[in-house]
């Protein structure tokens, strides 16, 4: 797969939970290094003036692989709702794919697909 094929079914799956009118804003940047390695960064504002950023550096050769990756969720405000990533901490983590939660506690997750993190932002607005 490319990145731009990727880039295109992930516009169309933000095009899509647009169509609830929660999603208010979209800015959606690409940096791509060659046709399949590349960061995908957005920011998606919401009704209730929350926001998810979210940065996916893929390597899309052989599967859909996110070397890196957030989706942070948070409050106008800026208080953390959650995060998901798969950043290294010190002192080190048990596991290496977590989540964040706003009361501070970290937990293992394994990495959603942007549409999973977009089911959970709708239930929490909803």
């Amino acid at each position: 797969m490319l990145l731009t094929e990727y880039l295109s079914e992930l516009v169309k799956i933000i095009d899509e939970y647009s169509k609830t009118n929660l999603i208010i804003s979209t800015e959606i940047k690409n940096d791509f290094r060659t046709e399949q390695i590349g960061i995908i960064r957005g920011n998606l504002v919401f009704a209730d003036q929350s926001i998810l950023y979210f940065t996916e550096y893929l390597d899309l050769r052989y599967r859909i692989e996110k070397l890196s990756c957030s989706y942070h969720y948070q409050k106008k405000a800026g208080t953390l709702i959650f995060r998901y990533d798969n950043a290294r901490h010190r002192p080190k983590l048990a596991f290496e794919n977590h989540k964040h939660l706003a009361d501070g506690k970290i937990t293992k997750a394994s990495i959603p697909a942007l549409t999973d993190v977009l089911d959970e932002v709708m239930d929490y607005l909803l």
